[in-house]
């Protein structure tokens, strides 16, 4: 067990598992990008708690049930066990973007809950994601914002121009930089 637990927050889509433009509707569709569980396992040995934030648009536009995304979550959470890792949490964001909720991203719902249902800071907390609302997010909550050019990441790399946040090619790079930055 970790002897010093550090909090990192990551989006789903693009940064753990391939994204896609139909929506992950089922279990079967959703599928880890390479490296991505590794990563995960070694944030984990390093004494990180991994949460996901993710906005989930696809129950709102009733392209899929609560039912179906536990089902991909489930997936997701024993694949990363498997791998050596856990996901101790995930927040996500059912609502259609027409609803104006206070959880779809860059909005902060999904960061308040995790700050109060952890009683945690999220200053300087890494959130890792592939879409200018995670780094607008980020920003917004006091977070580090990291860009990985998974996903959606090389769109957004160019859209946020040369003062864009950190940006590694993927969640592997992302895990061995913030574990050079703790052994440094």
């Amino acid at each position: 067990m970790p002897v010093t637990e550090k909090l990192i927050v990551l989006d789903r889509d693009g940064v753990i598992n391939e994204d896609s433009t139909d929506y992950i509707k089922t279990a079967d569709e959703w599928r880890p990008l390479p490296g991505s569980l590794d990563a995960i396992a070694a944030l984990c040995d390093a004494g990180f708690r991994v949460i996901v934030v993710s906005d989930q648009s696809g129950i709102g536009r009733g392209l899929f049930s609560e039912a179906d995304l536990t089902g991909i979550h489930r997936k997701m959470t024993e694949a990363a066990e498997a791998a050596g890792g856990e996901i101790a949490a995930i927040y996500y964001c059912p609502h259609h973007p027409d609803d104006e909720c206070d959880c779809r991203k860059p909005r902060t719902g999904m960061l308040d809950r995790i700050a109060t249902d952890l009683a945690v800071s999220l200053n300087g907390v890494p959130l890792v994601g592939d879409k200018a609302a995670d780094m607008e997010l980020a920003r917004r909550a006091g977070a580090r914002p990291i860009l990985v050019l998974t996903g959606y990441g090389q769109e957004t790399k160019i859209s946020l121009g040369a003062t864009g946040p950190e940006t590694f090619a993927d969640l592997a790079a992302v895990t061995c930089a913030l574990l050079a930055e703790r052994d440094a």
